[in-house]
């Protein structure tokens, strides 16, 4: 079958509206309030003409709102997960190095033969790599095989962040990364971290789900332009079923003839959080992103929010 994606590109044109060469610039963008010029958010009905809709980031690329999380995919399951989700339309990817399936990713994609430009690859560097970080961006590159990454992010925090950072800066100057991120970044550690940047992260993946709203660090990323999406938006391995099992959206899945985890997943997107539910069974994939043609009213959106219990259902 053929695979033709492109090697890495030279630069391509960037906004460079939230690019700074000053630290007491990126600082400032912490303290700017809502200027923001809508990046990073998008509005609770988008999309209800069944489309997926797309996030602007900050650097003005467009992302699906809806993906695929890759990380317990593995081998000929995860390039035939991947294929699947294709023909369902997804079309974004998330993945890691440390999830050891980057390979199959990059496989998969180019087997599906949708054009590189249809498609959003996620991928994150992991801390044991911070002090190697141009080598490691670089194994992520051959590893994934597609011409470029379009949004690479930290994993979670850890010794030589910067370092590691400044290395995908300078692939993104390079044309090999399009966009930066953070995962498992709160508001204490995004605080800190913003000013020693240049480039500015575009996006941070955490933890959300309805036992663990994180209301206050998704506002105040969202307040700063910087695009939020919940790993784990179904509650996570081990409390998946308890979640989807709760009295409250169970009665608001049966009002819309929904799936309870199609009320969540909705309830992630009209709070203006971006999803990447995993699964390699194409029925719940079609499940999972069919979410754009209903909507929850304010009244079942409260009642959601109000099951938060703070409950983080992993250790960062």
């Amino acid at each position: 079958m053929k695979k033709s994606f492109p090697t890495p590109t030279a630069p391509m044109p960037r906004d460079t509206s939230r690019r700074t060469d000053v630290p007491a610039e990126a600082e400032k963008r912490i303290s700017a309030g809502p200027d923001r010029n809508e990046r990073g958010t998008f509005a609770p009905t988008a999309g209800l003409d069944g489309t997926p809709p797309a996030i602007t980031l900050g650097d003005g690329y467009a992302m699906p709102t809806v993906g695929l999380g890759c990380y317990s995919l593995h081998g000929e399951t995860c390039i035939r997960a991947i294929l699947s989700a294709v023909g369902l339309g997804y079309r974004k990817f998330d993945t890691a190095a440390f999830y050891g399936n980057e390979k199959e990713v990059g496989e998969a994609l180019r087997r599906s033969g949708i054009p590189r430009r249809e498609l959003f690859v996620a991928t994150k560097l992991y801390p044991n790599r911070f002090f190697d970080a141009e080598n490691a961006i670089e194994e992520s590159l051959r590893k994934l095989d597609i011409g470029y990454i379009d949004l690479m992010q930290l994993h979670h925090p850890g010794a030589h962040d910067t370092k590691a950072y400044r290395a995908m800066e300078r692939a993104v100057e390079a044309g090999t990364i399009r966009s930066l991120g953070l995962s498992n970044y709160y508001i204490a550690e995004t605080r800190d971290f913003l000013p020693r940047t240049k480039i500015g992260p575009v996006l941070v993946q955490n933890e959300i789900h309805p036992y663990y709203r994180d209301r206050a660090v998704r506002e105040f990323l969202q307040r700063h332009g910087i695009a939020v999406e919940a790993w784990y938006p179904l509650g996570g391995r081990g409390y998946t079923a308890g979640l989807l099992g709760n009295g409250t959206v169970g009665r608001i899945a049966r009002r819309h003839g929904r799936s309870p985890a199609q009320v969540i997943l909705r309830w992630n997107l009209q709070s203006g959080v971006a999803v990447v539910p995993g699964s390699s069974d194409p029925v719940h994939q079609k499940e999972n992103i069919s979410l754009f043609d209903f909507c929850l009213t304010s009244e079942e959106m409260a009642a959601i929010d109000a099951l938060d219990r703070n409950e983080k259902h992993d250790w960062h």
